[in-house]
């Protein structure tokens, strides 16, 4: 089969191309289902969020101030007005704000911790995928393969109380819950709970990178380099680990809401006054507008990183980044 390569511009195109015709399918059905997590509430929604003790006028009233009494043709087009025009998804019942105004100034502190949570996922899983593909087989294979699988069946919220009892109250490195106003914040208070998520997320990291590194390096051309005596940790680090990255990766965009769901969980075991916080105040106060917000950024930012991871993994591979077809 003949091999074509194509100009980096055209190659660029067409991966922008490529990534619109996938987003923008998936962003009409994040929109679809974030207006319909409020209609397809069994029951009155307005009663619901009111309690079963409001007077009938004013669940009228908040129907018509949701427009619950209009068509559902009606209300999807003026949810969809409104979140062009406006960018939220209508004012907070609780608070009395845009859904957009909560979201966004609760939004820094989760992306923070889920930032964090990626970085420390990296500094953890590499070194443990490059030691148990090194040592295959061995003491070392085996103890990192089990440990994180023992990890991985216990919720995510009691490694976070764990780690609470050792750091914070035990040794006192870290504050119990919340956030600090003192030196090095909001990254000391937000250090044990990404810890947290992202012990959660690396067994599965470990798996996919270490058999991705055991792969690779069973290719002929570790082989080759290896025979024309270039230094093993050049071998690993500029080839295989490069070349493993990419299956990891994909993972990595794929599992991202679980990410992200683990982080507004998190949030609530440590108190920190996130986008999770928000979250399960405004379901706790039959908040939906401010739900129905939430979901909408939560969405959102799984399809952005997504994009990204996508990004990243053309710039890796070089077939990829110069459009190479066979």
């Amino acid at each position: 089969m003949a091999s074509m390569t194509t100009s980096p511009g055209r190659a660029v195109v067409r991966w922008l191309r490529k990534t619109a015709l996938s987003v923008i399918p998936v962003t009409i059905g994040v929109v679809i289902s974030v207006f319909l997590l409020l209609r397809l509430v069994p029951g009155d929604p307005a009663r619901m969020m009111l309690g079963e003790r409001a007077t009938p006028e004013s669940v009228e009233a908040l129907r018509e101030q949701l427009g619950l009494n209009q068509p559902l043709w009606q209300q999807f087009v003026d949810f969809v007005v409104r979140l062009v025009t406006t960018g939220d998804t209508g004012a907070s019942l609780q608070y009395g704000v845009p859904t957009s105004q909560l979201v966004l100034d609760r939004a820094p502190i989760t992306l923070t911790l889920v930032g964090l949570a990626v970085l420390f996922s990296i500094l953890i899983a590499i070194p443990l995928a490059l030691i148990a593909a090194v040592q295959r087989d061995r003491l070392p294979d085996h103890v990192i393969r089990v440990i994180p699988m023992v990890g991985l069946g216990m919720p995510t919220f009691w490694i976070g109380l764990v780690l609470i009892m050792i750091f914070a109250v035990g040794l006192k490195w870290f504050p119990v819950g919340g956030i600090g106003t003192g030196p090095g914040e909001p990254f000391r208070s937000l250090f044990l709970p990404a810890l947290t998520v992202s012990l959660g997320f690396v067994p599965g990291l470990v798996r996919s990178l270490r058999a991705a590194l055991l792969d690779q390096l069973g290719a002929d051309y570790v082989t080759t380099l290896t025979a024309a005596r270039v230094p093993r940790h050049l071998v690993l680090g500029r080839h295989v680990l490069r070349n493993s990255a990419i299956p990891t990766l994909m993972l990595f965009s794929v599992n991202v809401a679980t990410l992200l769901g683990g982080t507004v969980v998190i949030e609530k075991v440590f108190a920190i006054n996130g986008v999770g916080a928000l979250l399960f105040s405004s379901i706790s106060n039959r908040d939906f507008p401010v739900v129905q917000g939430v979901a909408l950024f939560c969405a959102i930012a799984v399809v952005i990183v997504s994009v990204l991871m996508d990004a990243i993994v053309q710039l890796i591979d070089p077939r990829q980044r110069a459009g190479v077809r066979t």
